[in-house]
């Protein structure tokens, strides 16, 4: 049988069957060298890949060190009653500021006028005694001169008069108690500041004393205040090895500055110095006390909030910084990628510092001379030849 027909040749369901069997078993090959030399040539047609780079910047400048604290008030008092009696009148208004002698409370004043009317007129008498008994003492001098008196009779007068002397000493000391117990019925300010809450209500019994009498209320100065922070054992010795080199000077022994933002605020804000750096480091803890002294003239820090201190850790030195959106991490090591003066880009480990004007300080690993890749890490890989595309600046530099 012919297996043509028209002149044209018939292929058979075998010859189509091992065709397309053929083509199976190629294509993967033919896909796997196409997808090498896209590879190997991302410009798709051999020349090198355009890429974004930046030059770190080379910088003179002031590391800080930053710490968690609270602030506190410079002075906090604790009003307590120093006279027993029922309390008559409360003069201010509860969380208010007030300034130094305004007059707070009132206890009832009534039996201190009366001990103070007693004493006065008790030192009245004991004055009138005294005149007495210095006169009578007086004319016995004049006596015994003529020796119409005794000895006896003159020393008698002569004691009388010194009896007299003594107490009307102890009439003053007694008006003067009861002075100042009359004095004491009225609680004054004793500093500028924001008062408290009223821990009694008027027509309570307080009871007085110097150490155990009713507290009254609390006032705290808020202008200006201070902020208690904790530094590390190992940053208090750093500070300290900065301070013997002459690097940075102690804040034990200058009053160095210090800015501080509170929770809801994104920048430093708030400048003051240091003013106290504790003698010892708590065995507890591990570390040692600091605070530093702030204005505060509107009264917005408040004793008890918290907020983020920076203080200067280090002298002027030079450091070198780059974006941090340029650094690359493998497992727990950073990196960048550089291109070398071939084009050709290659992997560089670096070690990282703090941040500093907005960019990260690179400890080690460069030198300021390197092209760093800024953009397209997605599709950058170590060998890759690039032409770089310099920046003027990295991004985040102040």
């Amino acid at each position: 049988m012919s297996n043509y027909a028209g002149g044209q040749p018939e292929l058979s369901l075998s010859h189509l069957s091992r065709a397309f069997a053929l083509l199976a078993l190629a294509l993967p090959g033919l896909l796997f060298t196409s997808w090498n030399i896209a590879l190997a040539q991302p410009g798709g047609d051999g020349e090198a890949v355009p890429v974004a780079a930046i030059r770190p910047i080379v910088k003179e400048l002031v590391e800080y060190d930053e710490y968690t604290g609270r602030f506190a008030s410079v002075n906090r008092v604790d009003l307590r009653a120093r006279v027993s009696g029922y309390l008559s009148a409360a003069e201010f208004t509860e969380g208010q500021r007030v300034q130094a002698g305004d007059l707070l409370f009132v206890i009832d004043q009534r039996p201190f006028q009366i001990a103070a009317t007693a004493a006065r007129a008790e030192l009245e008498e004991m004055r009138a005694g005294l005149e007495l008994a210095r006169t009578e003492a007086n004319r016995a001098r004049s006596l015994r001169k003529s020796l119409v008196m005794s000895q006896e009779d003159l020393d008698q007068r002569v004691q009388a008069e010194v009896v007299a002397s003594s107490r009307l000493s102890q009439a003053q000391a007694t008006l003067a108690r009861a002075e100042l117990n009359l004095e004491f019925t009225e609680i004054k300010a004793p500093i500028d500041g924001r008062i408290g809450r009223r821990m009694l209500d008027v027509g309570n019994m307080v009871i007085g004393g110097d150490v155990q009498g009713t507290l009254l209320t609390t006032i705290v100065q808020e202008n200006p205040i201070h902020f208690y922070f904790e530094v590390s054992e190992a940053d208090a010795l750093r500070y300290e090895r900065l301070g013997q080199s002459g690097a940075r000077i102690t804040s034990r022994n200058k009053a160095n500055a210090i800015s501080v933002k509170l929770l809801d605020e994104e920048e430093f804000l708030h400048d003051g110095a240091m003013d106290f750096v504790d003698n010892e480091l708590s065995a507890t803890t591990g570390t040692v006390l600091a605070r530093g002294l702030l204005p505060n003239p509107d009264g917005l820090l408040q004793p008890g909030l918290f907020g983020r201190v920076r203080l200067p850790g280090s002298g002027l030195h030079s450091v070198v910084l780059v974006p941090d959106h340029v650094i690359q991490f493998d497992q727990s090591r950073q990196f960048v990628l550089v291109i070398n003066p071939d084009g050709v880009v290659e992997r560089q480990w670096i070690t990282l510092g703090p941040m500093a004007e907005g960019l990260r300080i690179v400890r080690k690993g460069l030198d300021g001379s390197e092209l760093v890749v800024a953009g397209g890490f997605h599709r950058m890989r170590a060998g890759m030849q690039v032409t770089p595309q310099l920046d003027d600046a990295p991004a985040g530099i102040n």
